[in-house]
């Protein structure tokens, strides 16, 4: 018997609310897939992606928002998009579709679906991603180790990291000197919001450093509509969206990158002052 025989004969004989979520005795269907990655985060998702997988690479994870919903991370070009997959009670629902079993969900997926976001990127899921990857077992030997005697402590431990969150997506934006509006491809990645002439071109033509940014927020000085302005010290940058729903995403992104960036500051300055009360 194969193996999506064996999965349907196990799905047949269950009641259709155990089909999803529940992991006790034969209703661990899900963990059959070897794309799903249950538990993993959205930043460990993202880090796999992109360090790890290819444009069209895709995983399925727990999305932490409520039970029955989970999480479809895929990798376009120099982003991940995350899409929500519901599970009912009785069927899968992603994008337009909706499956009556996990073998009919999965079955979609070996068909390689081209799916589009709101940004308008198209992107044909091609690669799932395995949970497991076969990894070497070689650890280096440690030679050299000594303790270095600078008066920190346990308390100055605090482990930290900058959030990926990356987007992706056309915007229009004015000009610099000339007030005139051209259509840029954007990519925001850590803390840089880079902008090139199309999606296809190698090139930045800029790089903007988010930890120099002191707001983000709508415009409606520009009498354009879906209009949200980035203010730096030496200048606001005027971006347009296609839809009120894409400029509220983007605005909603970069306003959780300034708050992840202004944390970070602040614990840095917080070390800082404890070193400086430690040796005054």
């Amino acid at each position: 018997m194969g193996r999506a025989e064996t999965l349907e004969g196990k799905m047949s004989g269950q009641d259709p609310s155990d089909l999803w979520g529940r992991l006790d005795g034969d209703t661990e269907l899900l963990q059959d897939l070897g794309w799903y990655h249950s538990n993993l985060s959205r930043h460990a998702a993202e880090a796999l992606l992109l360090s790890n997988g290819c444009d069209g690479s895709y995983l399925l994870r727990d999305s932490n928002e409520k039970a029955g919903m989970y999480s479809l991370s895929v990798r376009a070009k120099d982003s991940v998009k995350h899409f929500h997959v519901e599970y009912t009670g009785y069927s899968f629902k992603f994008g337009f579709n909706e499956f009556s079993s996990l073998k009919d969900f999965v079955k979609h997926f070996a068909n390689q679906p081209l799916i589009g976001s709101e940004t308008g990127t198209l992107i044909v899921l091609k690669h799932p991603y395995p949970r497991s990857v076969e990894e070497p077992s070689i650890y280096e030997s440690v030679r050299v180790h000594t303790a270095m005697q600078t008066g920190r402590t346990e308390d100055d431990l605090v482990p930290a990291a900058p959030a990926l969150g990356t987007k992706e997506g056309y915007l229009t934006k004015q000009g610099g000197l000339v007030k005139t509006w051209k259509t840029r491809w954007f990519t925001l990645h850590r803390n840089e919001l880079k902008y090139f002439k199309d999606q296809m071109s190698p090139e930045p033509i800029r790089i903007l450093d988010l930890t120099e940014c002191s707001a983000v927020q709508f415009d409606y000085s520009q009498e354009r509509v879906n209009c949200f302005c980035l203010v730096f010290p030496f200048r606001t940058f005027y971006l347009c969206a296609k839809t009120g729903v894409e400029a509220d995403e983007w605005i909603k992104i970069l306003r959780w990158k300034l708050s992840q960036i202004r944390k970070q500051l602040g614990q840095a300055d917080g070390t800082i002052r404890s070193r400086s009360f430690i040796f005054h």
